[in-house]
């Protein structure tokens, strides 16, 4: 498949992406959401025990902008000298985690959705709606596999990748609602939200190969 249809492709799953966030806010926005929510958290949380609260805090600070911030950066690094990627990947890179997070602090202003007020394991300021560790999670680490996926010839290698690229996202979100800073609805919002940025993205970068590769 040509770059340009990769690039349709991508503009057509932004704009998917795109309508399922709108009806997550405006489930959100109405408080109809709101018994599933905590339904799920109490659930969630019934489990706790030390084990599980130590693994959420590590996949906590695993999904903060900090941390997603630098491993962006030692992975550019990596992708230049070991993948020998060209650099228009390296940058995309740093284009989706960093636009990411800028879209999550707009977003998070426009809905000003408080945190949840029953358990809570740690403190956190600010805004609840979309969750900031889902979509820092979901923009660094699909990204990473999306830019790795063609320097993996093997299938079980890519399936390696893809499973630990769903763990770890997966992970970083459920450890927001345990911790109880979050609602899954949050999670979902931030998971959503990422993925059309970075379809969006994607969209982008595939119209610009595109362009390169036509002769003049």
């Amino acid at each position: 498949m040509s770059s340009v249809k990769y690039g349709f492709r991508g503009f057509v799953l932004f704009i998917v992406f795109t309508l399922v966030f709108a009806a997550i806010a405006v489930l959100v926005v109405n408080n109809w959401v709101s018994n599933l929510d905590l339904y799920i958290i109490n659930k969630v949380q019934s489990v706790e025990s030390p084990f599980l609260t130590s693994l959420a805090k590590s996949l906590s600070f695993v999904g903060s902008s900090q941390l997603a911030l630098e491993l962006a950066l030692i992975t550019m690094v990596l992708l230049i000298i070991v993948v020998r990627h060209r650099m228009e990947l390296v940058l995309f890179l740093w284009v989706v985690v960093l636009g990411s997070q800028i879209l999550n602090m707009f977003l998070k202003l426009q809905f000003h959705r408080a945190r949840p007020t029953i358990y809570q394991m740690i403190e956190q300021e600010g805004h609840s709606f979309p969750s900031g560790h889902s979509m820092t999670a979901f923009s660094l680490y699909v990204v990473i596999a999306y830019l790795l996926w063609h320097s993996i010839s093997s299938k079980s290698g890519r399936r390696l990748l893809i499973a630990g690229t769903i763990l770890i996202t997966t992970g970083i979100g459920w450890s927001r609602v345990y911790l109880g800073v979050h609602y899954p609805s949050d999670v979902i919002g931030g998971y959503t939200a990422s993925a059309a940025w970075l379809m969006l993205s994607i969209g982008f970068l595939q119209m610009y190969r595109g362009y390169q590769n036509t002769p003049s």
